[in-house]
């Protein structure tokens, strides 16, 4: 296990920071004595949550998927704090439902902000933080272990974001920038609650088999990505069993494949005309609300 560095003095981006796991995180940090840079699509709650940090805080309205917004940010944020020694790139959206019946600019959108849009972000800082050779923590899921039926753009978009920062670690590792990529199940957040309003996601979700089928609190999940942070680690578990997915992954498609197949047709006469959900939780009506206005 790898030594744990303090985070006292050091410059934090969270993106995704109004809210849930961004949120608590950028609250984490702060404690520990690192300095916080906000970024996401709520200026409100962003400048809510900056004011009440421990330390120094400030926060950027800005769109993950925008090259150029984040570029600017990079700059913004370097010019204001001097550095950047860390960036998590936890913004994430997600929408639910049969595939064939979705809405096409919301599944797509799903690809946009957590695949693309971490790419955007690890583009826009990696300059600043080849200075400082510090960490770019990517926050991907448990979806980018196991596929699952009725979350096609989410696991997509999931698995995508972790080859991307693997890869990404091969390439800057030598460089002196660690890259990690950070997996979350079920975690209480707006977003997974915002799931769960559906009877059909919520019971669907209640048949998976333990223990994927348990919501869990926000807190300790938080408090391991903060350790993985501290010890600049290639893979950060926020549930401890995550870990142990791991070493079975291979045979999860031939698995979920057998086993989903026999759940879809027990739920087929009720998704008839399902057409799923729009993007989920308070997040996701923030992410439309931003796209609508402009």
């Amino acid at each position: 296990m790898s030594r744990r560095s303090s985070l006292e003095g050091q410059v934090a981006v969270v993106t995704g920071a109004a809210r849930g796991v961004g949120e608590l995180l950028a609250r984490k940090l702060s404690a520990r004595g690192a300095r916080v840079a906000l970024v996401g699509l709520e200026p409100d709650e962003l400048r809510r949550v900056a004011e009440s940090l421990h330390g120094e805080a400030a926060h950027w309205h800005a769109d993950v998927t925008d090259h150029e917004a984040m570029s600017q940010v990079a700059r913004e944020v370097k010019a204001r704090f001097g550095k950047v020694d860390v960036v998590v790139a936890n913004a994430g959206v997600a929408t639910g439902g049969p595939f064939v019946e979705s809405d096409p600019d919301a599944w797509r959108r799903v690809i946009e902000v957590n695949l693309i849009g971490g790419a955007v972000t690890g583009r826009a800082f990696l300059p600043v933080l080849l200075e400082s050779r510090g960490y770019l923590l990517q926050i991907a899921s448990l979806a980018a272990l196991t596929p699952a039926p009725m979350m096609t753009a989410y696991c997509a978009s999931k698995s995508g974001v972790e080859a991307y920062a693997h890869s990404l670690r091969a390439e800057v590792g030598y460089r002196g920038v660690r890259v990690g990529v950070g997996y979350l199940s079920w975690t209480d957040t707006d977003m997974v609650r915002g799931a769960d309003q559906d009877d059909i996601m919520r019971e669907l979700r209640s048949r998976l088999p333990w223990p994927t089928n348990r919501t869990y609190p926000l807190g300790p999940a938080v408090d391991r990505l903060v350790a993985g942070i501290e010890r600049r680690s290639s893979h950060v578990y926020a549930q401890w069993w995550l870990r142990g997915m791991q070493s079975v992954r291979g045979y999860l498609p031939t698995l979920i494949g057998v086993v989903g197949q026999r759940e879809m047709r027990r739920f087929g006469p009720r998704l008839e005309g399902f057409r799923g959900s729009s993007l989920l939780g308070a997040g996701g009506e923030a992410d439309e609300k931003a796209r609508a206005g402009r």
